[in-house]
């Protein structure tokens, strides 16, 4: 069998995986697994094909699926792409990518991406997943554990008129430790709050 060994994880991005691509086609051929970025753009029946070529054997584990909406969107257009790889059987991971679509300018034409819209996207993931019995399977955010300024928002306040202060990326603003730990510890909590309320529906269904 084929495998590519360059990297530890490879996907299709949002922009490049229309049907017949050269990063599908290429993809296709491999026997890693694999992710697809899926955006506010992709259809259910798209969405349906795409999973046909790339894991035509269904072999679990393949397929990871990688939201990424935007803070605003996604709680609208996830629910019909789970509920269409759920009727299908298409066995897939859900995995959120919260970075990607709230980027905005600054007024000081900093490319940033605010906090709180980065934790609007994720709890809007865990919300729809909850709601269609679905299995939210985690996060992918870009980050640095330095005391950069590149992302607005959290607890340490980084403002728009900051972010030349230590705005060090060559790429894509990431998080900083500060941040990283603040939407790490706001996740555990709120996942911690959903097994509480969990946890009597499934004492009486066991019961």
């Amino acid at each position: 069998d084929w495998y590519d060994t360059s990297a530890h994880f490879l996907w299709i991005g949002d922009r490049t995986r229309f049907e017949n691509s050269a990063h599908v086609e290429y993809l296709r051929g491999i026997g890693n697994p694999i992710g697809m970025k899926c955006g506010p753009s992709l259809e259910p029946d798209a969405l349906l094909r795409l999973l046909d070529t790339l894991n035509p054997g269904r072999v679990p584990g393949r397929m990871t699926l990688i939201t990424r909406y935007g803070h605003d969107k996604i709680e609208a257009g996830l629910p019909k792409l789970v509920r269409a790889v759920q009727r299908e059987g298409h066995p897939v991971a859900w995995s959120c990518d919260p970075m990607h679509g709230n980027v905005v300018k600054a007024a000081n034409g900093y490319k940033t991406r605010p906090f709180e819209r980065i934790l609007a996207e994720v709890r809007g993931f865990f919300a729809v997943h909850r709601a269609e019995g679905s299995f939210a399977g985690g996060i992918h955010c870009e980050m640095t554990g330095q005391n950069v300024t590149e992302c607005t928002g959290g607890a340490v306040d980084v403002t728009e008129q900051s972010l030349a202060d230590r705005y060090h990326t060559h790429c894509d603003p990431r998080l900083n430790a500060s941040q990283s730990l603040e939407l790490a510890f706001l996740l555990a909590e709120m996942l911690n709050n959903e097994m509480k309320h969990r946890r009597p529906i499934e004492t009486a269904q066991a019961a």
